[in-house]
């Protein structure tokens, strides 16, 4: 009896949602020096948006970001940009926030752990967003 118990009992993991293609981008792991997107771990600046990776982001100096830096992202039609600032929160440049401002597009600095996350759940929304990230 407690065999058919145990049986009747017995339940499946399932995923009861479709596959989307947003989430090979959705960001899969963090830690000192990595950030992963799907199965790719990269050790370096990077831009990751719904549908593609940029890897590496070239960055000259990331203490001295400037509006040029964000070029990849400058004709990307976007909601919001989570800018992920490394180990520690600190903030770009003014100009970097006006000029995304003046397309209509959010700007979000945070430290990266709370970047990639963020970037998660909106992904997961379907919403228009970008993170650029300091590894």
């Amino acid at each position: 009896m407690r065999a058919a118990v145990d049986a009747a009992c017995h339940f499946l993991a399932m995923k009861l949602h479709l596959n989307s293609f947003a989430e090979s981008f959705a960001i899969t792991g963090h830690g000192e020096g990595f950030v992963q997107v799907g199965a790719t771990r990269v050790a370096g600046p990077l831009i990751v948006m719904p549908d593609r990776l940029i890897s590496p982001w070239l960055v000259a100096d990331p203490a001295e970001l400037s509006v040029e830096d964000f070029a990849p992202l400058s004709s990307e039609d976007l909601e919001l940009v989570v800018f992920g600032s490394g180990a520690a929160f600190r903030f770009p440049h003014p100009r970097i926030a006006a000029s995304f401002g003046a397309r209509r597009t959010g700007f979000e600095v945070m430290d990266t752990p709370a970047a990639c996350r963020t970037f998660n759940v909106l992904l997961s929304e379907g919403r228009r967003v970008a993170a650029a990230l300091l590894v």
